[in-house]
Formats: C-alpha cells, structure tokens, sequence
C-alpha cells in the first residue's frame, strides 16, 4: 500500500466530511432562520433542501462508517501482525525510537 495515496485519500475524506458537515450546518441555520416565511416557494425550496440535506447526512454517515470500518480493519492487521511477528516489531519500534531520538537531538 503506497503511504503517498493513504495520505492524500484520508485527507481528501477529512475535507470532504468537514464540507459536508458545514453544509448541513449551514443549510439547518437557513431553514431555521427562513422558516418564518410562508409563500408557496419558499416551502418548495425548502423541501428540496430538506431532501438535499437528508441525503447529505446519509452521505456523511456513509463516509464516516466507511472510514470507521477501514480503521477497524487496519487495526485488527496491525495487531496480527505484531502478534505473528513479534520481535520484527519490537525492532521497527527500537529503530523508529532510535531515529525520532536522533532527530530531536540534532535540534
């Protein structure tokens, strides 16, 4: 798995959950502020932001339990891993400490 692409896909989801967050947000605050006006179009436009809305909280949840799944998954291969292969990990974590601890010296 390229780190490159993890990295880029985990921060165009982060982004894309954020904006859809916002959205719903914002377009509650609309319909709260607006609700007190009653013309026939204004309640026409506001179903269909409501529609709008509902699908982007269904699209939101979606996002947020696929992500969820994901990182399960990930956890549950990093905890195999460890477990079939112990001392390999203790050594990329001796080496990985080893390194950090290099760096921060040099500062």
């Amino acid at each position: 798995m390229d780190t490159s692409t993890t990295t880029t896909d985990h921060s165009e989801r982060k982004r894309l959950a954020d904006s859809l967050s916002t959205l719903v947000t914002e377009a509650e605050h609309l319909l709260d502020t607006a609700q007190h006006k009653g013309s026939e179009q204004f309640a026409a436009a506001r179903e269909r932001i409501e529609r709008q809305l509902q699908r982007a909280r269904t699209d939101l949840d979606s996002l947020q339990d696929a992500t969820g799944y994901k990182l399960r998954r990930a956890v549950r291969a990093t905890d195999s891993a460890v477990h079939d292969h112990p001392y390999t990990a203790l050594g990329l974590a001796v080496g990985v400490g080893v390194l950090i601890g290099a760096l921060v010296a040099r500062r």
